[in-house]
Formats: C-alpha cells, structure tokens, sequence
C-alpha cells in the first residue's frame, strides 16, 4: 500500500512545503498516521483520499508550526517559501517552471491546495471536494481565481 501512494503523497507534500527534506519529513509523519490509524479507515471515502486528507493536514500542520517560528506576517511567509523554492538545487529564475511555483506561492494558501490538488494532481472536483471538506462550487471559484492570479503574475514577471 505504501508503495502504491508514496510517490504521490511526496510530491503533493513538496508542492505545498516546497523543500526536499521538509517534505520527506511531512511524508514520514503522515506513513506513521496512516498505520497507527489504518483500523479506523472506515472506507467511507477511498484510501487515496484518505491518505491526502491526512497529507493535507500534516503540511498545513507543518506550515502553521514553520509560520510561528520563522515569520510574523504573512509577507514574511510568502517571503520564506520564495526563497526556499530559489535555495532549491537547480533553481533559474528564467526558467518558466520556477516562476510558476513562484506564482503559486504568492497564493492564498487556500488556492494553492486548491490550484495543486487540480492542475498538479488532476485530482476531480467530488474528491477534492472529499478531502478538503469545501463545496464543489467554492472549489471551482477557488480554482479559477488562482489561474488568474497565476496568469497575471507570470505576465507581470517574464
């Protein structure tokens, strides 16, 4: 099972840590949470969405306690992931990869779940909706206000 999902919950994690190893770090926490609560999957969901509720809550957890040490605004938060995602191995700030995941930074933190979940993950809207506990409607609004302000950011910042 663990082999069946780890690849993808990693790299949901990474797109909302952002660094390796603080993504390696979320991940280990949400295996521990997936075996220490595997008796109580009610399988009223499926396991995959399951599993991404609780990557979810783990990064948010993760972020929220990273705020409270290292920033007091959230300037300073989106200032923080900007210059992790620059300090990461074979960062260019030409290339279009890289201002993307700088765009996407520069999201709400709704949005960006949102934003990743959909265009990253392909994740439909019912599930999505299942995992982060948000109306459809509010997801595709969510959504659709973040490619705009990813789109005006890249304009802004070629």
């Amino acid at each position: 099972m663990v082999k069946k999902y780890q690849e993808k919950l990693y790299w949901h994690i990474r797109r909302m840590v952002i660094n390796h190893d603080d993504a390696n770090d979320v991940l280990q926490n949400v295996l521990i949470k997936m075996w220490k609560s595997l008796e109580n999957f009610r399988e009223d969901s499926q396991l995959y969405t399951w599993l991404y509720r609780i990557a979810t809550n783990e990064c948010l957890t993760f972020l929220d306690q990273q705020k409270r040490r290292e920033a007091n605004s959230f300037e300073d938060v989106e200032e923080m992931l900007s210059n992790k995602i620059k300090a990461e191995p074979g960062f260019d700030e030409q290339k279009i990869e890289w201002k993307l995941q700088l765009a996407i930074q520069s999201l709400p933190e709704k949005q960006r779940q949102v934003f990743n979940l959909r265009y990253y993950d392909e994740m439909p809207y019912e599930k999505m909706s299942a995992v982060l506990h948000t109306s459809e409607g509010a997801l595709k609004a969510s959504y659709h206000h973040a490619a705009k302000k990813i789109e005006e950011f890249l304009k802004n910042n070629s």
